[in-house]
């Protein structure tokens, strides 16, 4: 769920949503979202002082919390 909510709201960012890819990595007690975006849409992702990762990043967290696992996101070159 979790994953298609990242997908979602990088997708709706985004110029190009057909280059948008998130891998999940999972680990014993988190997971880790690999968010991979065209180069020219990195910034439109990242956000001017990174307000928008952290953004995403702060309703991934509150998506997460009854899960039990720790939600962790990478965004890749």
């Amino acid at each position: 769920m979790e994953k298609d909510l990242v997908e979602y709201i990088a997708k709706s960012l985004v110029d190009d949503p057909g280059a948008v890819s998130v891998n999940e990595v999972e680990g014993e007690k988190s997971i880790i979202l690999e968010l991979r975006v065209a180069p020219d849409d990195i910034g439109k992702v990242i956000g001017k002082y990174g307000r928008i990762a952290k953004a995403i990043r702060t309703v991934l967290s509150a998506s997460s919390g009854k899960s039990g696992k720790r939600f962790t996101l990478e965004i890749l070159d």
